[in-house]
């Protein structure tokens, strides 16, 4: 068996695939590389299979019609022959760091494993401005396994993301459900499903995964998000139903669950009141709906006993405060 599978979800990727598969290689005979060709109509599924040729017992492609990026998640994990399951999206790739994770994840491995297995992840601006490591070293133990109890709080821009996480792939396969087909975002999910069946831990203080932000057309900039903000609203409500809060007994693991929910009402909200159409607000609002039916305890939570009430508020205030803290939340940590 295989360390660790890396699935490599493209779509029309052939401008800056190969960055991406090529920083995965020194992995050798350790790592899968998965390369999901989703329905590609560029040379992305040409370049792949000449990977697989040159890397026989490294590369494995599998050619699908469009399915989106939740859906290359899935088949990677379908197709996964690692102990553990990472992402790497096609136009980011993994530092050099990569070799010494390799050799942390296995020394972990031979000590019982891990569900999660957490490294830092940077920010790489097309522009050179605001790059940065977002890193977990005030919150978790370092170099060691360790529980939920052993944690500390998150600091607000702290999110466990595709980035950061690498985890045990029968627990993905085993307790998550299938990504959504044709949402974006769905990433989130991916990782908030898997997050209240994590019990032992190690975080490695690398800044392993390079995440590139300033390509065209990219799903996290701002009037994408905008445009898209209904995925927000789908991944955000499947994050909210996929876990009853009051079943999770340990403390800690419970805060840092509020805290992701948090993050992500606040995303959909912010992006709803940003896209500012009489639509939006409805959607938002049947959002609310959908949750307050699954958990009202929680949902009355989050939309009227944090922060988020002042988003919240109906009409231009919201939008006009939505735009500020949009705006302020950028300039701590640039995101787009």
């Amino acid at each position: 068996m295989k360390l660790l599978t890396v699935t490599v979800p493209c779509y029309n990727s052939k401008d800056y695939m190969e960055k991406c598969i090529n920083s995965l290689l020194p992995g050798g005979d350790r790592v899968q590389i998965v390369i999901i060709d989703d329905g590609s109509k560029d040379a992305t599924g040409e370049i792949a299979d000449r990977y697989a040729k040159e890397y026989p017992h490294i590369v494995t492609v599998v050619h699908q019609e469009n399915g989106g990026h939740g859906e290359g998640i899935n088949q990677g994990l379908v197709n996964a022959q690692g102990k553990y399951f990472k992402v790497v999206d096609s136009d980011d790739w993994v530092s050099e760091d990569f070799s010494r994770f390799l050799d942390t994840l296995e020394q972990c491995d031979k000590s019982g494993g891990v569900d999660l297995f957490v490294t830092n992840y940077y920010y790489e601006h097309a522009d050179g401005k605001g790059n940065r490591s977002i890193c977990y070293a005030n919150a978790l133990p370092e170099n060691r396994i360790f529980e939920w109890s052993e944690t500390k709080p998150f600091k607000l821009h702290q999110l466990l993301t595709i980035h950061s996480c690498t985890f045990r792939t029968e627990l993905l396969r085993n307790n998550t459900k299938v990504l959504p087909k044709h949402v974006f975002y769905e990433d989130n999910l991916m990782v908030y499903q898997g997050l209240p069946f994590v019990k032992k831990m190690y975080y490695l203080t690398v800044d392993l995964y390079r995440y590139y932000i300033g390509r065209e057309g990219q799903s996290v900039q701002r009037d994408v998000m905008t445009r898209r903000y209904q995925h927000q609203l789908i991944v955000t409500q499947k994050c909210f139903e996929a876990a009853h809060l009051d079943e999770i007994q340990n403390e800690m693991q419970l805060r840092y669950l509020k805290h992701e929910l948090f993050m992500m009402f606040g995303i959909s909200v912010l992006y709803s009141r940003l896209n500012k159409s009489e639509e939006a607000d409805e959607n938002l609002n049947k959002m609310w709906e959908s949750c307050y039916a699954f958990d009202p305890k929680w949902a009355q939570h989050f939309q009227k006993r944090t922060l988020l009430r002042l988003i919240c508020l109906p009409g231009k205030a919201g939008q006009n405060l939505s735009s500020a803290v949009y705006t302020a939340a950028n300039r701590v940590v640039r995101f787009n």
